[in-house]
Formats: structure tokens, C-alpha cells, sequence
């Protein structure tokens, strides 16, 4: 009886834990989703905010990136300060103030402004982001943290893909003031749910005093080969990103494909398998030691460039879904590299490699937007190629670190 009593308690014990990390997964995976769910929307209305501002391609696509900007000098920022920033605080404020230069997107009168506001947004974005993944290193043991980077990882997939469909959706529907006004709110969503469930434990920097400097940790990463090497693959993996999935959205709605603001939209769900399989990177990893995940995950995106020029919807799509799923299980497997070849203050290596990562997301902007007005599509998806290649050949820089750990 007492068998059969203490069996039936540890199996709802078990089924309570089960719901209990059921839930917080869905925590942390909606909290990445409101964190970056501006960065990429823009890029679904940008035939729209061309024909508003009546600019070039490239001027467009450079000022709807400009977040980047924000991105790389916040990361850097938040890598220095974090240690003296309250974490649920920090993540709640940044999305709060969010909003404002959400909401003032609406009336931008030119596109200097414009490109500010994205800056703004960028800035307060990646101080959420960065506090966040801090906050996740903190407070989980190894195999908890795996699940939760997981689940933030596979969040910051589905902001691209609903970000994409609901900018489209609602610009099309309600026009683009519309857009920047619901995407206000999600920021404000975002920010009340921080403060409802990020707990306050004490810190591992509260209970451990760091072992450098800032200053010093950022200078002791840099000269790491290994961390250099993968600051540029992260560099050159949203150099590729961004340049094909800005850009692919103006060769969509012209002929021959002539695609409606909709039916741009639905092209997003290519995005949809790279949510389960940016999960299995970590398995892949394991299987084919980092740099072969890195080589896999790249050839995969690279196998997809062809597909990009060949003038049939169908054929475009798979080149589409080829890329975002090589693309974002680099970037996984490139993020979980950072732990393993950082020396101590690893919070400050994570500040360098997103610093570098969204550094190459402007890169990638401003290069691939002038080749692209100039030469054509054809050699834009020529030049993401090269990029992705030449990751491929930093990878091999990596093996000796990896090896020795």
C-alpha cells in the first residue's frame, strides 16, 4: 500500500515537474520572441517603405538593417555593464522603452530619422537580448541551461517567422502606421511579462567577483585565435542572412514571380522547419563534433543559393527554407561554441561574438544592397556564397581550441 501510495506521489511529482518545465520553456521561448520580433518584420513591408520614402533599394534596405547598429553597440555595452545591471529590471525597462521608437517609426518624415529610430530600437533590443541569455546562464545547471538556450534559440526563429507575417498582414490590411503601432504593444507585452517571470536569484557575478576587468576580459578574447575565428563566422553568418532575406523580398514582388504584399507574407513560412531543426543542432553538434555541424549547417544553406535565381515560386521556396535552416543551426552551434573556447568571462566573449555577429548583419546590408543595384540578384546571391564559403574555411581555425577541450 505504502509502495503503491509513494509511487502514484513521485508520478504526479514527475508529471508536476514535466508541466513545470513545459511552462517555462514557453517562457523563455515567447520572451525571445517578443525581444526580437522588430528586428526582422521590417523587411517583409520594405517594397512598401521604398514606394513611401521613394528611395533606392539599397538606402532602404541599409536604414530597415540600421537596428544592427544598436545591435552590435549594445551588445558590446551590456558585456561591459551587465554585471551592475539587475536583470529582470534591466530586460523589463529595455522593452518598455522599446515601444517609443517603435511607435515613432510611424511618423518618421525621412529616411535619416527612420534609420535613427531603428538604431534606437536596435539598442534597446539587444540590451534585452544580451541580459537575457546572462540571465539563462545564471541561474540553470548544465543540463537545464541546454534546454533553456534551446528554447530561446527556437523563439528568436519564430520571431522571424511571425514578424514577418504579422508586418505583412497588418501593413497590408490597415496600412503601414498600423504595423509599427501593434508591434508597440507586443514590445509592452514583452515587458510586462519580464517582470512577472524572470526570478530574482542571486547572480553568479553576485556570489563569484569577476576575474578581470571588463576591458581586460574583451582584449584577453580578442586575442584568442580561436574566438577571433568564430566572431568572424558569426560576423559572416548575418552578412548572408540578412542580404538574402532583405533583398529576395524585391526580386518576389517583381516579374516574373509578382507576388502581393499577402502572398509575401506566406513566403515567410519558410522559416517554419528551422524552428524544429534549429532545436536539433545541439544533437548534430554531438554527432559531428562543432566544426563538422558548422561545415553541414553551411553547405546546406550554400546547397540552397542556386535555387534562389531559377524564376519559379516553388523552386525559390526550397531554396528559402534550405538557407534559414543552415543559417540558424550555424548560428546555434556557432553560440554554443563561444563556452567552450572562452577562458573565464564568458559573458563578455558572448558581448564580442554579437557585437561581431550583428556588426555583419549591416555589413551585409549596406555590401549586398549596392551589388545588388548595380549587378543584378545573380550576383548578389553570388557574393552571400562567398560569404558562407569563407566561413566555412574559419571553421578550420577552430579545431585545435575544440580538440584541446
Amino acid at each position: 500500500m505504502n509502495r503503491a501510495i509513494t509511487h502514484g506521489t513521485g508520478r504526479a511529482a514527475t508529471t508536476d515537474g514535466r508541466w513545470s518545465d513545459l511552462r517555462r520553456v514557453m517562457v523563455i521561448a515567447t520572451m525571445a520572441f517578443l525581444t526580437l520580433v522588430d528586428l526582422f518584420a521590417m523587411q517583409a513591408v520594405l517594397p512598401s517603405l521604398i514606394r513611401r520614402y521613394e528611395v533606392s533599394a539599397a538606402a532602404m534596405g541599409l536604414a530597415v538593417n540600421a537596428s544592427t547598429i544598436g545591435m552590435a553597440v549594445a551588445s558590446l555595452a551590456t558585456s561591459l555593464l551587465g554585471r551592475r545591471i539587475d536583470r529582470r529590471r534591466g530586460i523589463a525597462l529595455s522593452l518598455a522603452l522599446l515601444s517609443l521608437p517603435t511607435a515613432a517609426l510611424a511618423s518618421a518624415p525621412g529616411l535619416p530619422v527612420f534609420a535613427a529610430l531603428r538604431i534606437a530600437q536596435g539598442l534597446c533590443m539587444a540590451t534585452a537580448f544580451t541580459l537575457m541569455l546572462a540571465h539563462l546562464g545564471e541561474r540553470r545547471d548544465a543540463r537545464e541551461s541546454a534546454g533553456a538556450f534551446a528554447a530561446y534559440i527556437a523563439g528568436n526563429v519564430a520571431s522571424n517567422l511571425v514578424g514577418r507575417l504579422l508586418s505583412a498582414g497588418i501593413s497590408d490590411h490597415f496600412g503601414l502606421d498600423a504595423t509599427f503601432h501593434v508591434f508597440a504593444g507586443l514590445n509592452l507585452v514583452g515587458a510586462v511579462l519580464a517582470y512577472a517571470t524572470i526570478d530574482q536569484a542571486p547572480r553568479v557575478a553576485e556570489r563569484e567577483p569577476p576575474a578581470l576587468p571588463a576591458i581586460a576580459a574583451l582584449a584577453q578574447h580578442w586575442r584568442n585565435p580561436a574566438l577571433r575565428a568564430n566572431f568572424g563566422i558569426g560576423f559572416l553568418i548575418l552578412f548572408a542572412f540578412i542580404g538574402t532575406f532583405t533583398y529576395v523580398n524585391l526580386v518576389l514582388v517583381a516579374p516574373p514571380l509578382s507576388l502581393g504584399m499577402m502572398q509575401l507574407g506566406i513566403v515567410y513560412f519558410v522559416f517554419a522547419p528551422s524552428i524544429a531543426t534549429t532545436l536539433a543542432a545541439g544533437l548534430l553538434a554531438r554527432r559531428a563534433g562543432p566544426v563538422g555541424a558548422l561545415w553541414l549547417s553551411l553547405a546546406l544553406a550554400i546547397g540552397g543559393l542556386p535555387l534562389l535565381v531559377v524564376p519559379h515560386l516553388p523552386i525559390v521556396l526550397a531554396g528559402l527554407v534550405m538557407i534559414a535552416i543552415g543559417t540558424f543551426a550555424a548560428q546555434a552551434v556557432a553560440t554554443s561554441i563561444i563556452g567552450r573556447v572562452a577562458t573565464g568571462e564568458r559573458g563578455a566573449a558572448s558581448g564580442l561574438y554579437l557585437a561581431s555577429y550583428f556588426a555583419g548583419g549591416l555589413a551585409g546590408s549596406a555590401v549586398l544592397g549596392q551589388i545588388f543595384e548595380r549587378l543584378g540578384w545573380g550576383a548578389c546571391v553570388a557574393a552571400i556564397g562567398l560569404a558562407l564559403a569563407l566561413a566555412a574555411l574559419l571553421a578550420l581555425r577552430l579545431r585545435p581550441a575544440l580538440r584541446d577541450g
